[in-house]
């Protein structure tokens, strides 16, 4: 699951302690259990689900049989269930000659358990446990869920399921963990006319003669609950084949042309896929079900065979859709079908390693995008995906890769930038160091030995020791297994008969409050003069490298490391006056790492712009759009009324501008793929920073879109809106709430509605959140609405949140609370903020819950000591360069 990382009670355990190992037998052999909240005296093997919705009353009638083992003699067989109300239940053994009476059933919902009690034990053996029950149907992306959109045609409602992590429980009487991996077998009676998706293909229909149908799929393969799937609504498909599977795409009716590009980048990755990882893909088919809607926190689901998809992370419409759109929509699919094998075929024992999952979906995602698409340059991001992770991972309240998970609630905190992107740049790393080809025989090793079982992260390194002689398990378990940041400081260079030598050392970097534990790497680092091949060492705690050529030296060329550079006064200055000639991705590099020292106190802030100012106006897009997003950044530590503000704004005008005249407002035809996402970024960035002149011609070309089909084009639309909405007046305001309100494509309409949450007029940001309680927008945008607000205005809004409290909880998942709540206040540079978060956390969030509440008090005092501390080096390095 791509979880949104804007991230967001406890849950009581069962038992036994959840961190005991356990080797269970049954009759299928051995296998081994690792972190559970259920006891461990009964297993599944195969579930038999018939689900019944009722869409006008928000409910459903449910009917499950499941195959279980039970291990040990018992009385009670307990699994996990929530807001699930139970009519019967009853166990028979396979055969039928065994039965049990009628049990009493007692339902936890703080466990989220039903336990069955028989009057006598169970023996040990294979039995079918059969229950009926009724569900509800949620408004929001979790559970069994229905959203509500217009069309054209009139209001509609469809149904889906979001079940990760652990909501299964909420459709199926469950083990709803993913270690206890079954087949399922999914009946569903639908009204006439409409579609029905699952994992697997229709194995058959029956028309019951009362407007409804009921649906049986074919069985599943072994795997988790959390990666069975059901959708319904008035939908269509179209299909096409990839090496011997249906590849298909799910939309509403109508917008079928708007998948073209996802079903057909969908069988050009599968035909990746299967090469790359050894194991042919293993079901028949392959859908992509797109959504109208959102979620705060995921845009897309790995459901297997049957992924989830929003419209807007998927679908292109003419009328809207970006080249960042189409890029992203491309790694999103990347992701989720990478996922196919990483988390489905083979998928992490417990939540604690997640991010076997995510970080290896991630850095996929990336490697096929950037082979399968060249042209859109995408190496270059993962200088800004290691930013994001190590963003969060400097900070005090960072986590290990593997972290220890006890509860569901933890889980859900655990969908971060440590699991994805971390997890993603050492994984970059690793296959860096031992090679490409060397790491795709460990991935595909491991595969084959654990195909349709559960793995923790050693067994991945074991698979790749057997294809290197490299200490993969050292590095990795100092990578995966504490946190923090490494920092390798260029102590000297010394240049002599043609070779530099480099003394290095290693630290640890951090921003604000330092951890008092010295962590310690084993760094793979790689250096480079301009001009002469890479060299590359192994540091622990000081090591010399001979680089061959003199000149300066970039330290992590490539950027394939997963640490922090930061040169001495000598070797920065060489860098800097030869930045023009570095390669683009060590030129982001470079700034990346110069910023956040700067930032963090540990060189110059004033770096960062001599960097800028000494960026050539045609250097890469990617670049200028890395200096718009740094100088976007800057300028928010600025408030308004400050005397350094206008003479910050001015110049990173004068630096931005130039760049956004020269490739214009009007695509060309044969502009790099890159250039659209930058003019975009320039149009945005200028206009927050009060550029007049962009200003006035976003608000011109909105004027005349009605007379001019040209002045708005689609691949603008969004960000000449943005403008818009960012300096709207209230017949502005006014207007586009108008327009929301009358739009009947949900891909636009959802969009519109995130621009009336955009605005820099507090104003308008309070009738924003006025409007986000309300029924108009739907549900699934209410929270987007609030949290888009607190992007410019985060104290408003987390004050807004708390006083409306009660009504805000009907919105946000019960389990991803402790993260949106929080999250609200991210932005903010209020000391005052600390302690209401700090009064907010006390009183609503459990004691072991509180990590990403935490992280965002940490980062709020962060960020009030570099508007304290650095803001006054960036206004004398303005004073000093203001002539040039």
């Amino acid at each position: 699951m791509r979880s949104l990382l804007f991230s967001a009670i406890a849950l009581a355990l069962i038992s036994v302690p959840v961190s005991d190992v356990f080797s269970a037998s049954s009759a299928a052999g051995a296998e081994v259990i690792g972190t559970t909240q259920l006891p461990r005296n009964v297993r599944p093997s195969h579930y038999e689900v018939a689900v019944t919705p009722h869409v006008d009353t928000l409910s459903f009638d449910g009917k499950a049989t499941v195959t279980v083992d039970v291990l040990q003699p018992s009385t009670s067989i307990t699994l996990n269930a929530i807001d699930l109300k139970f009519s019967s239940a009853s166990l028979a053994s396979v055969s039928g000659k065994a039965a049990f009476g009628t049990p009493k059933i007692s339902t936890n919902a703080d466990a989220q358990t039903a336990t069955f009690t028989f009057a006598k034990p169970v023996p040990a053996g294979r039995y079918r446990l059969s229950m009926a029950y009724t569900g509800k149907i949620l408004d929001q992306a979790y559970g069994l869920f229905v959203i509500d959109y217009d069309t054209k045609a009139g209001h509609k409602r469809a149904l889906y399921t979001q079940f990760e992590n652990s909501d299964a429980r909420r459709f199926i009487p469950s083990w709803d963990e993913p270690a206890y991996k079954a087949t399922f077998d999914l009946t569903a009676t639908v009204p006439s006319g409409q579609m029905a998706v699952s994992n697997m293909p229709v194995a058959n229909t029956v028309d019951l003669k009362n407007g409804l149908t009921r649906v049986t799929f074919q069985q599943s393969p072994k795997m988790s609950t959390y990666l069975l799937f059901f959708g319904a609504g008035d939908f269509e498909r179209t299909k096409t084949q990839s090496d011997g599977t249906e590849v298909g795409v799910v939309t509403q009716k109508g917008l079928s042309s708007q998948a073209t590009f996802a079903l057909d980048s969908a069988k050009t990755i599968l035909h990746e896929y299967n090469d790359y990882f050894g194991t042919p893909y293993p079901l028949p088919k392959l859908d992509n079900v797109a959504s109208p809607g959102s979620s705060q926190f995921f845009a897309a689901m790995e459901n297997w065979g049957a992924i989830f998809t929003f419209e807007y992370a998927m679908l292109q419409d003419p009328a809207i859709s970006t080249q960042a759109d189409k890029i992203q929509a491309f790694s999103d699919e990347a992701h989720e079908m990478a996922h196919q094998w990483f988390g489905d075929l083979v998928t992490m024992r417990w939540w604690d390693d997640l991010w076997l999952n995510e970080g290896f979906a991630s850095w996929m995602a990336t490697r096929t995008t950037e082979k399968l698409h060249p042209e859109w340059n995408v190496q270059l991001s993962t200088v800004d995906i290691r930013e994001a992770a190590m963003g969060l991972d400097a900070v005090v309240t960072s986590h290990p890769i593997v972290q220890h998970v006890d509860t569901v609630e933890q889980a859900k905190q655990a969908f971060d930038a440590i699991t994805y992107s971390k997890g993603e740049s050492v994984i970059r790393m690793l296959e860096g160091y031992i090679g490409a080809d060397a790491w795709r025989d460990g991935v595909r090793r491991y595969m084959r030995d654990h195909a349709y079982g559960n793995t923790v992260s050693d067994d991945l390194w074991h698979a790749m020791e057997t294809v290197t002689d490299k200490p993969v398990t050292t590095i990795a378990h100092d990578f995966t297994l504490q946190p923090g940041v490494p920092l390798i400081r260029v102590e000297s260079e010394t240049c002599k008969d043609g070779n530099t030598t480099l003394e290095l050392t290693q630290s640890q970097f951090t921003k604000g409050i330092a951890t008092r534990i010295m962590r310690h790497w084993h760094v793979p680092v790689i250096a480079q003069t301009p001009g002469h091949a890479p060299v590359s060492t192994l540091v622990e705690d000081k090591a010399s490298l001979v680089v061959p050529g003199c000149g300066p030296v970039v330290v992590n060329a490539g950027q394939s490391g997963y640490y922090r550079t930061l040169y001495s006064p000598q070797a920065f200055a060489q860098l800097s006056a030869s930045y023009a000639k570095l390669a683009p991705i060590d030129q982001l590099g470079l700034m990346a790492d110069t910023s956040a020292l700067g930032l963090a106190g540990l060189q110059p802030l004033s770096s960062l712009l001599d960097l800028i100012k000494a960026t050539p106006a045609d250097a890469d897009p990617a670049l200028w759009g890395k200096i718009s997003d740094e100088l976007s950044t800057l300028n928010r530590y600025y408030r308004e009324g400050d005397p350094g503000q206008a003479p910050f704004r001015a110049f990173a005008i004068a630096k931005l501008e130039p760049v956004l005249q020269r490739i214009g407002w009007s695509a060309k035809p044969d502009e790099p793929a890159t250039v659209p996402i930058l003019r975009e970024q320039l149009i945005v960035t200028l206009s927050t920073l009060g550029d007049k002149q962009v200003v006035d011609e976003a608000s011109r070309r909105y004027a005349a879109q009605s007379s001019d089909p040209t002045a708005v084009p689609g691949a603008l639309r969004k960000a000449i809106t943005f403008v818009v909405a960012y300096h709207a007046d209230a017949n502005a305001w006014d207007a586009l709430h108008e327009q929301a309100k009358a739009e009947k494509t949900p891909l636009i309409k959802d969009a519109l509605y995130a621009m009336l949450a955009s605005t820099d007029d507090e104003a308008f940001a309070k009738r924003a959140l006025d409007l986000a309680l309300t029924d108009e927008p739907g549900a699934t945008n209410s929270v987007n609405m609030i949290a888009t607000v607190a992007r410019q205005h985060s104290d408003l809004a987390f004050d807004f949140a708390v006083v409306h409290l009660a009504q805000m909880d009907k919105l946000v998942d019960a389990g991803l609370r402790t993260e949106y709540y929080p999250g609200l206040a991210a932005s903010s540079l209020n000391p005052a903020m600390l302690d209401k978060l700090r009064s907010f956390e006390h009183a609503n969030i459990p004691s072991d819950s509180r990590r990403v509440a935490d992280t965002v008090v940490a980062g709020i005092q962060y960020r009030i000591g570099v508007r304290k501390d650095r803001l006054p080096e960036v206004d004398a390095w303005l004073k000093k360069n203001r002539r040039d």
